[in-house]
């Protein structure tokens, strides 16, 4: 039975979908849908379905699902603040692959190691979807990654997150890492990455997955003299055989963009202050103000001009209210209508007329 909240969120998705119609073709050659799970505090004593995090932190614990081609937030759950990352993450997982599936020619689920649900790999694989989860470093795995041959081993090239336009700079002197050295503080320093693979079946799995393995030998220093070295895994249990390993640790890492759309979303629009009084209708609180977020997004999509419409949908909340929203204007009311007299000029208003006569366009009626 559909709640007046999902009715909410689905009501909004019936706008997204309209948005994503008018897209150029091959807009979502490759959906990634993100998910993660963060913390939303609040300092009220008498808030309903509140719990305290495993950081000791009183509050929520809000699951979001966002897609990382656009930076929309497609679903967001509140929970109370002591569950685990992945509770319940399931059932919007499966909601947001059915809204975005019309639309993507593929679909890539990421997540962290919270997320490596492995009693539906087999599923999702099935349906077509593509998987890329961070697996926690449990000993049966490290003890697989020891046991590989030193040439399965290769040095980690890590993908550019960039292409420089014009030639590299000198990198900046490490004055923060000089100072430690220089105090004699306990330092970790990264030597050297290499990465490996190996096929490797869950428990709860018929199917072989591929795991992509990086090795990290951290060398653990105080002041100028070594102490030792360490070497940590970090696994990452995938279904895309076509990608290179170094492909597979990109994508991964990618991932954690993710975070800047959380952080957008708690001080960009403010939608995880959690000001009412219960669980639900906080709930109800986070998917409208979210709204300002995936507004945004939806507005740079519609911009005819795609390059600068790109620089929208990466563009912090904050500069967007203060280059786009908030116009100084003159508002003059005359015989039956409303004039908004613009005070100033700027590059971006033939990009907002033109976005606005589209998006009168779109209108029903």
């Amino acid at each position: 039975m559909e709640t007046s909240r999902d009715a909410l969120m689905e009501g909004i998705n019936r706008v997204r979908q309209r948005v994503w119609k008018k897209q150029a073709k091959g807009f979502m050659e490759e959906a990634f849908i993100d998910i993660d799970g963060t913390i939303a505090q609040t300092n009220g004593k008498c808030k309903g379905g509140m719990g305290i995090s495993y950081k000791g932190i009183w509050g929520y614990g809000p699951l979001i699902v966002s897609l990382a081609n656009t930076k929309e937030v497609l679903y967001m759950v509140n929970r109370p603040g002591n569950v685990s990352s992945h509770e319940g993450s399931v059932k919007w997982i499966d909601r947001a692959v059915q809204l975005v599936g019309p639309y993507a020619g593929r679909i890539c689920l990421r997540g962290d190691t919270d997320f490596s649900l492995t009693e539906n790999f087999d599923r999702w694989d099935e349906q077509g979807i593509r998987i890329i989860f961070g697996m926690d470093a449990r000993a049966n795995l490290v003890e697989l990654a020891e046991g590989l041959r030193a040439r399965d081993w290769s040095e980690l090239e890590r993908v550019p997150s960039y292409e420089i336009a014009t030639e590299p700079r000198a990198k900046a002197p490490r004055v923060k890492e000089g100072i430690v050295r220089q105090k004699g503080f306990k330092n970790k320093v990264l030597e050297a990455e290499s990465v490996a693979e190996f096929d490797y079946r869950p428990k709860k799995c018929k199917k072989t997955y591929r795991m992509v393995v990086v090795r990290k030998n951290i060398s653990v220093q105080k002041g100028e003299a070594v102490l030792f070295d360490e070497i940590r895994y970090f696994f990452y249990i995938t279904n895309r055989r076509e990608l290179t390993q170094e492909e597979v640790v990109g994508l991964a890492n990618q991932r954690c963009d993710q975070e800047n759309v959380i952080e957008q979303l708690k001080n960009g629009v403010n939608a995880m202050r959690m000001p009412v009084d219960e669980l639900m209708s906080n709930w109800a609180y986070m998917v409208m103000t979210a709204l300002a977020w995936n507004l945004k997004a939806w507005y740079g999509l519609l911009m005819p001009n795609r390059k600068r419409g790109l620089e929208i949908v990466r563009m912090e909340f904050r500069r967007f209210l203060h280059a786009i929203v908030l116009l100084p204007a003159q508002i003059i009311r005359t015989g039956r209508r409303i004039v908004y007299r613009l005070l100033s000029w700027n590059e971006s208003m033939g990009d907002f007329f033109r976005t606005w006569e589209r998006l009168r366009s779109m209108s029903p009626g």
